[in-house]
């Protein structure tokens, strides 16, 4: 026995969530989630603050869990696990987004935000993804090598699109990627955290604000007539505005560049890619990669409503729940052989975007961005490759929101 952060005694036989990724495997899920999952599919772990919640590995009960009105996201009860110690104490702050809320709440707070990101709108957007796509990689293949991918494309693309999907001014990308960063640091302080969210919540708060006046067509225009007509008060409407921003620029540039990386390493499945004439041709690849690689890594936070049985176990009102979905996606039951990366595979039914109510938002922009992506950056330059020893690649941290590298140095 141990004493924990929270200062109680722990069991050190219980698996530590998270714990890292083999070096030698940087794109495979840790290797004790793996073993844990062949054990059963839910057992219980130990996480930062010493307490034990359930985790839910095993690809079928990830659905189930999900799916499960028992169970509840409102991480202001006594009990809910959560992902770091900034989290635990500003979560009396919380207000009710489409994260924490259940039931009606949610699909009221869900239906505000799910009209720009239905499938006709994001496939229409398609023509600018390619055109920005194929600028970014004219402005590459024009300047010095080696570069480093994150920059010239991985974050410029998303950032971009994001930017003209919200109506935000791509000129203030510095300001927001800077801010914005900070959900997908481990090493935040509550009070860098505070004041990265204070400044982007001013700054959005502001636009909105503005565009009640002249409102233009893009999503904080529809937030701000809302505002106006009195469905959202402004900080609601700011804070919906702060999650689609985070979350529609940082994850599909970092399954950009893990993404690279992974098929550099795999040449006969990137051959597959460089064939693609048409982008849509990468719609299955997109779908095992985003499988294998399964970048959200905190897992989907729950605790349990009430008493109930699930697989084998007896789960009591107020015990934490965590699903780890880089698990469900390499749980052999619903992928055979899942440590081989197949392009040609049927993955759709990965959990890389989550399961039930509080899948993904923005999955539909994010998969044509990749689809675009990967069927033209391969094409376009058929002799990409690392411009250093894979070894020397920094890899974020395993309590890191959103796993990936920090920089991919290339060259061709």
């Amino acid at each position: 026995m141990s004493e924990s952060a929270a200062g109680t005694a722990v069991d050190e036989q219980i698996y530590f969530y998270q714990d890292d990724r083999d070096a030698k495997c940087p794109f495979a899920p840790p290797p004790g989630l793996r073993a844990l999952n062949e054990k059963g599919p839910v057992s219980r772990a130990r996480i930062w603050d010493g307490s034990t919640p359930w985790l839910v590995t095993g690809h079928a009960a990830q659905r189930a869990i999900l799916s499960d009105p028992r169970v509840s996201s409102d991480d202001k009860q006594p009990g809910f696990p959560y992902p770091n110690r900034p989290m635990a104490e500003t979560a009396h702050e919380h207000p009710l987004t489409i994260f924490n809320a259940d039931g009606a709440d949610h699909t009221r707070i869900r239906r505000m935000m799910t009209r720009p990101f239905t499938r006709p709108r994001m496939e229409a957007l398609r023509p600018d993804i390619q055109r920005f796509t194929d600028e970014l990689i004219d402005k590459m293949l024009a300047g010095p090598k080696p570069v480093d991918l994150v920059t010239a494309l991985s974050l410029p693309l998303p950032s971009l699109m994001i930017c003209a999907l919200l109506g935000v001014p791509y000129s203030d990308h510095d300001f927001f990627q800077e801010h914005a960063g900070f959900a997908t640091r481990s090493d935040k302080t509550t009070e860098e955290q505070n004041a990265a969210n204070a400044a982007l919540g001013g700054y959005l708060a502001a636009l909105i604000q503005k565009k009640m006046a002249e409102p233009g067509e893009d999503v904080l225009s529809d937030f701000a007539a809302r505002v106006r007509d009195g469905d959202l008060t402004l900080p609601e409407a700011t804070l919906l505005s702060m999650i689609l921003l985070i979350a529609g620029h940082e994850t599909s540039a970092t399954m950009i560049t893990l993404g690279t990386a992974l098929l550099l390493e795999n040449p006969g499945q990137l051959a597959l890619l460089q064939a693609t004439q048409d982008t849509k041709e990468a719609t299955g690849a997109v779908e095992e990669i985003l499988r294998y690689l399964t970048v959200a890594t905190f897992g989907q936070r729950r605790i349990a409503a009430e008493d109930f049985a699930f697989e084998g176990v007896q789960i009591k009102a107020g015990d934490g729940i965590v699903v780890p979905l880089p698990a469900g996606n390499w749980d052999p039951e619903a992928f055979p052989d899942p440590e081989n990366l197949d392009l040609t595979r049927k993955a759709t039914h990965h959990h890389a975007f989550g399961w039930g109510i509080h899948q993904c938002l923005g999955q539909q922009l994010a998969r044509i961005e990749l689809q675009v992506v990967y069927g033209t950056l391969y094409r376009r330059i058929p002799t990409l490759r690392l411009a250093v020893d894979r070894d020397e690649l920094e890899f974020r941290p395993a309590d890191a929101l959103a796993y990936g590298i920090k920089e991919l140095p290339v060259t061709w």
